[in-house]
């Protein structure tokens, strides 16, 4: 039986009378465009966390990375994703058909800060702007044109409470399940598990950028 909690919290209020206050630095760090500074940060970042939801506020967070500076800063209020091959599900783009609406978290390897992105977002083909992404002569087929409502860099508190670039003091990954042996598992192809590994070996061996 799923867990059944007993002490709800409902309001805002609820939550100031045990944690009040907030900063003035933390209102005000919240900026409307893309300024210098995290500019920067967003050229500088190879790896990014992507949200969206749908129009009934389910959720969907995935993962994209690349070469830094992947993301385009194509001016103050807007960004451009490109769109690589990937499982063909398109949960985000499903969202932003329904929504229109994105939050991304920039990370840099070896920096504890992130730095956040909320606002809007459009499916879109401009060519010029897919081809100034390609990579390995291959231009994406879609781009993700974010216009900017917020930016703003977070402190790196849950980095190094979580000891993400500390690797030798990583829990161990034996026992951990492989990809492989999840898809296995879970996914009822009828493939075999040799079969599976087999097809995950070519696709990050061959087909990173190719289809």
């Amino acid at each position: 039986m799923p867990y059944q909690p007993t002490d709800i919290i409902t309001s805002e209020a609820q939550i100031r009378a045990v944690i009040s206050g907030i900063h003035a630095a933390q209102k005000h760090k919240v900026l409307d465009h893309i300024d210098d500074h995290c500019r920067i940060w967003i050229e500088r970042s190879p790896f990014i966390i992507v949200s969206t939801v749908d129009a009934q506020g389910n959720l969907d967070t995935s993962p994209k990375g690349d070469p830094a500076g992947f993301v385009k800063v194509v001016d103050d209020k807007t960004l451009a994703i490109p769109d690589r091959p990937g499982n063909h599900r398109f949960d985000s783009f499903q969202n932003i058909l329904q929504t229109g609406r994105i939050g991304i978290v920039f990370m840099v390897p070896n920096r504890n800060e992130v730095v956040r992105v909320n606002g809007s977002a459009q499916i879109v083909r401009d060519l010029p702007l897919r081809e100034s992404m390609a990579i390995n002569g291959r231009v994406p087929d879609f781009a993700t044109i974010v216009g900017v409502e917020e930016a703003f860099y977070h402190c790196g508190k849950a980095i190094i409470r979580s000891k993400l670039w500390q690797p030798d003091q990583a829990a161990p990954t034996d026992g951990l399940p492989t990809y492989g042996e999840a898809l296995f598992a879970q996914s009822q192809s009828g493939l075999t598990q040799e079969d599976i590994d087999a097809r995950l070996r070519h696709n990050e061996k061959n087909r990173l950028y190719d289809e």
